[in-house]
This record gives C-alpha cells, structure tokens and sequence, in this order.
C-alpha cells in the first residue's frame, strides 16, 4: 500500500504520524512510504532519517494527497487538506467531528473512508489511541493552569503548593478518566489541594486507592460542581463522552461567581469544552478572559511538547497503521472491530452514531 505522511499544517503543530522507526517497519512489510518534506522536522526528525528508513520524501502535501491510498496525520485535516482528499482514500488520524460541522462536511463532500483515533476502542473498552494524548494534556494541564496563576500570566498570583504557614492554590478537576487522573497526580506533586469530581463512584473509589489522603474525591452534581468551581483557583475540565460533544457542566453563571483570576483549563475543547464559556485557541493565542476568569482552551494541547507526544502516539497507533496496510481498511475493521469503532465517515456517510447524533447530519451504518 501507498500510505502518505503530510506535515501538520494546524498552527504550532509539530507532531507527526510517523516515526523513522514506522517507516522502516512498513517499507520492510513491503509498502510504500510518501512523507511531505520538513514532515518532522519540528521534533529533529529529518528528510534525510525518513530516506534513510526508505521513506520517499516529496516536496509538498499536494504531491503525498495526490498519491497516498492510506493517509495518515496527527490532528484533523484543515479545510484546505479536506479538498485534497478523494473517494476511495483511507484517513487515520483525530478527528474530534462532533464539535466540527465544517470538517465534518469536508469529509463527507471528499467521498474518503476516515477513521478516528479517538474512538478506537480496546478490549476493556478503553480508547487507547486518546489514552497517550491525555495522560500528556493531563499532565500539561496542571503546568499550564501554575503559569497562568502567576500574576505575569493574568492570575491572581498564587503559588500552587503554597509555602509553610500559606495555605496551597485550590485545584478542582472534573472528570476522573485518563486526563483527570494524571492532572491529578501532577498536581498532589505540586502540594495543592486537589479535589475530583466524578459521576462515577467505582472511579472515585479506584482515585481514593491511588491517591489516599492527598485527593478529596466527590460524586458529580450540579450542586457539588457549583460550590467547588466557587471556591477554585484552578479548574480543570477533563470530561470525555467518546466521539460525542462533551457536556457543559460549568455554566456561564459559576464562572461569574469565581475569583477575579482563577483559571480553567478545558482538556475537552477536542469535544467542544466542558465549559460555557470556553471555546477554542491556539498556542500562538493560548488564553483569554471572561469575567476575571482566565481561559486557557487549546484544541491540540499536546502539540506543546510534540517531541514526547509523537512518541507516545505513534507507539499506540502504530499496529493499527499496519493493520490497516497489510490487510486494507475493510479488512482490518472486519478482522478487529475495535478497530472498526473508530470508522466515522465513508463515501459521504456519517458511519458513528454519536458523531451523527451531535452533528444533526443522518447516521448510516457500514
């Protein structure tokens, strides 16, 4: 198979969907390998490394769409790369469509057969394409949420861990998945006070084992979400309902009543944020403000150190890329249907329920 490697057009995105190391393990299974030149450059990954794993490296993105029969990226085509695709093509990459009516378009008006990384699913029903980005933005999350709380950073000036005879900064985390879970961890080592706010009792209970005393864990309602969003220095908004619109549990009105320079951090911006009053920024223009309220709601957070992110990416997708050159999508997703969980578009059609459900667009099983 022809599987093509464009290089990240999103802004500040240095990530890439291979690795040398990939590369040669597919050219030795046999297939073809077309990367965009300066495809990795951004994390040290050059040209000449991909050559030398017997990648062919071309000029533009132009020449890897115009060629590849299987693409693979990090992060959702652009609107331009969206017109660059074709029918019979193969995308595998995140797609986060439920939160994205034009990509969503895009796709379908390409005729292409995509594939989403984040709604591949395991064994144990875990996804465990978005598990290696969301330990990253978990843990980023707390380093993010520390420099905005400085007063350079429009924060209200508080030290995380605090210091002897001052008590620590408040962080509250909703959500006690992947992300909400290594937020967590991150900042009981920073000695802040960290509370969890789940749904979930068997995960509260799972935190509690982890964590011990270090952690408050409480079950999520409205009220519990209003008194302690209240009383935070930083929340992190770490919610996650696989391939659908993630829920806006923090409301306009909790916001208002938060300190003038408390923080929120929204992980699930992917999904469309958790937040009211959150919507997407970029790393050039990371954060802005509501009410004294810093918003800091990047949509590709791990891009922010891509070095260890493409790592931990690609060593996840990496047998499915395979997977997918070896046997062919139709294949593969017969053979593996957690793999097939994640077919979200083919020839025009929304194939997963949740993302059609959200998107108001029809839903059409494969």
């Amino acid at each position: 198979m022809r599987i093509g490697v464009p290089k990240e057009i999103k802004v500040h995105e240095y990530r890439v969907g291979l690795v040398p190391a990939g590369v040669r393990e597919l050219v030795h299974a046999g297939h073809e390998l077309i990367v965009e030149t300066q495809a990795g450059a951004g994390i040290g990954l050059a040209d000449s490394a991909y050559a030398a794993a017997g990648a062919r490296v071309v000029p533009s993105a132009a020449d890897v769409f115009a060629e590849a029969e299987l693409i693979v990226k990090v992060k959702e085509p652009q609107p331009g790369e969206c017109r660059m695709l074709r029918t019979g093509q193969v995308l595998f990459a995140y797609l986060h469509l439920a939160a994205d009516p034009e990509q969503a378009h895009g796709l379908l008006a390409s005729g292409v057969t995509a594939i989403a990384y984040e709604t591949v699913t395991a064994p144990d029903g875990s996804l465990p394409l978005l598990t290696p980005m969301s330990e990253v933005a978990g843990r980023m999350s707390i380093q993010v949420g520390a420099t905005c709380l400085q007063k350079a950073g429009g924060g209200f000036g508080v030290l995380l861990g605090g210091v002897p005879g001052v008590p620590p900064a408040r962080v509250v985390i909703i959500g006690g998945g992947v992300s909400g879970t290594h937020a967590a961890e991150i900042a009981i080592g920073f000695k802040a006070e960290v509370v969890v706010i789940d749904r979930s009792v068997k995960r509260l209970r799972e935190l509690d084992v982890l964590f011990g005393p270090a952690l408050r864990t409480v079950y999520s309602t409205h009220d519990a979400i209003e008194a302690h969003v209240a009383d935070a220095d930083l929340v992190v908004g770490a919610v996650l309902i696989p391939g659908a619109a993630a829920p806006r549990l923090v409301t306009r009105e909790m916001v208002r009543r938060m300190h003038a320079g408390a923080v929120l951090v929204d992980i699930s911006i992917d999904q469309g944020g958790c937040f009211e009053t959150s919507h997407a920024t970029t790393h050039a223009e990371p954060t802005y403000v509501v009410d004294g309220v810093i918003h800091y709601c990047v949509s590709n957070m791990p891009a922010a150190v891509p070095r260890t992110s493409t790592f931990a990416l690609t060593n996840a997708t990496f047998p499915f890329v395979k997977a997918l050159a070896d046997q062919g999508w139709r294949a593969a997703l017969a053979q593996d249907p957690h793999l097939a969980h994640g077919l979200t578009v083919h020839q025009g059609h929304i194939t997963h329920e949740a993302v059609a459900h959200d998107l108001g667009l029809p839903y059409r099983p494969l």
